[in-house]
């Protein structure tokens, strides 16, 4: 018997999402930081055994979309909700259980297994978390509760137990040695995004955007020229930092983070150009794969 499906990961920012993804495939594939909205895009992360193939799915934090670009990042969600297999709705103990109530009400009406992680239980105590779980199993009780902390990986086996237990039979959708259905340009592009997210305060992450002008596979060296796009011509000045230091520094720890990545040598080149409308923009968002034929 070969079980094979798609186990689609969705969720408010900041519940731990990404971080529960990446435990679950053992891979770093979504890129992580303190910051709501860091994942924009769909990620699958897969995971292959004698007996089965787990096709993870992580989706951008569900919000109220004020931009084009948001509005293609919920749509990303609302295709994970049409073509799961399993719906593994993350929470934490720290959010209010009702938020985004009508998400709730969504996946109480889907007909494929619905399993609510409740992240982060090492944030508080065994009394406080029976009461959440307990206030779960009334808001959505068909949905399978699970406790878990994704950070220190606590009750993940169990998790990835019920979730493989149930998988529908079939076939594997992809090879068994793919891992991701993402390119080298993309993971080069969010390891970028990410550094600028950690190094950058108030609205600068949210409006820039990183594209891959050039990627070259040589023998001992990638060679990457990397443009990041910023919507006024005040938050270039501030990417770039006083005599070059911010756009260098980011750019030495995003070089370092891809060399771990893809296990070769980088060289990388940053640059930065100005796109007032490039949140807007179809066909910017087209270019950045927002939006898909």
């Amino acid at each position: 018997m070969h079980k094979s499906g798609f186990v689609n990961i969705i969720g408010n920012p900041n519940v731990g999402k990404s971080t529960l993804m990446n435990a679950l495939v053992g891979e770093r594939l979504s890129i992580i930081t303190s910051k709501a909205q860091t994942t924009r895009h769909r990620i699958m992360g897969i995971v292959n055994g004698s007996d089965y193939q787990i096709v993870y799915s992580d989706t951008p934090g569900i919000l109220s979309p004020r931009y084009r670009m948001q509005e293609a990042m919920m749509k990303f969600v609302g295709t994970a909700l049409v073509d799961a297999d399993v719906i593994v709705y993350v929470t934490d103990v720290v959010e209010q259980a009702d938020k985004h109530a009508d998400y709730i009400e969504r996946l109480n009406s889907l007909t494929v297994p619905v399993v609510v992680v409740v992240n982060k239980i090492d944030l508080t105590t065994p009394e406080k978390l029976e009461v959440l779980v307990e206030q779960w199993h009334e808001m959505a009780p068909r949905a399978l509760i699970i406790p878990a902390s994704a950070i220190e990986k606590f009750n993940l086996d169990a998790l990835f137990g019920k979730l493989l237990a149930l998988l529908p039979e079939g076939e594997a959708y992809y090879d068994k040695d793919t891992f991701t259905d993402k390119s080298l340009r993309f993971f080069a592009s969010e390891i970028i995004r990410e550094k600028i997210f950690l190094s950058y305060s108030k609205e600068i992450p949210y409006c820039t955007e990183v594209a891959i002008e050039e990627f070259k596979e040589e023998e001992k060296i990638y060679r990457i020229s990397a443009v990041i796009y910023v919507a006024r011509e005040s938050q270039k000045g501030i990417i770039i930092g006083h005599q070059g230091k911010m756009l260098k520094k980011v750019g030495m720890q995003a070089r370092k983070d891809m060399e771990d990545f893809f296990e070769k040598k980088v060289f990388l080149q940053t640059f930065v150009k100005v796109n007032p409308d490039w949140r807007d923009s179809d066909r910017k968002l087209r270019e950045f794969g927002y939006i898909q034929e």
